[in-house]
């Protein structure tokens, strides 16, 4: 697990390195100390069970969601499941499954990078729907430093499109991400008392 994690590490930043020069920045701009220095890096090991999704009854392996940060590399096995919708303002959404590829990761762009963009790239809007086999992937987050200020990047802004969200540490980001989409357990605390 350490040499993947480490290995996986160098591939976000080779990532990184293509998403810099599709944003006319330096090559190296998410390679500085301040941004990938010291980066938030976390591996998790998921297992979906053999179970069947029914998106009409809100039955999901994973619901509709984006990922907080930068990118998410995702290594997967063989069995379809994930999706993705290109267009997550549209109504109605339309779903594309994503095939697996065997040995290449998928990668899906975090809300960190649609807010650093400006929104010229857009966080990949996914879920997974059980098939009736059980499926396994490994979800690889990159995340800047935890004092990396994110905001909207140079080439990523003009006079008709400013920034459209405020500059902010990566730490606060992550922490206000988290405390709006987890549950404040306290809460049950309280009943208890």
């Amino acid at each position: 697990m350490e040499k993947f994690h480490h290995e996986a590490l160098e591939v976000g930043k080779a990532v990184s390195r293509i998403i810099a020069l599709a944003l006319d920045l330096e090559v190296d701009f998410f390679d500085k100390p301040e941004v990938l220095g010291k980066p938030i890096a976390t591996l998790r090991l998921l297992h979906y069970e053999d179970q069947f999704s029914d998106p009409a009854k809100g039955i999901y392996g994973a619901g509709a969601h984006s990922d907080f940060g930068f990118i998410t590399l995702l290594a997967t096995d063989d069995v379809m499941g994930l999706q993705i919708c290109k267009d997550k303002d549209a109504k109605p959404q339309i779903w594309e499954y994503v095939t697996p590829i065997k040995g290449a990761f998928i990668v899906n762009l975090g809300d960190m990078l649609e807010r650093w963009s400006n929104c010229m790239f857009k966080s990949t809007l996914h879920r997974v729907l059980g098939n009736g086999q059980d499926r396994y992937s490994i979800a690889y987050f990159v995340e800047p430093n935890h004092d990396s200020l994110v905001e909207c990047l140079p080439t990523c802004k003009t006079e008709k499109s400013p920034p459209k969200f405020p500059p902010i540490r990566c730490s606060t980001y992550l922490s206000q991400r988290y405390k709006d989409t987890h549950a404040d357990l306290s809460v049950y605390d309280k009943h208890q008392a």
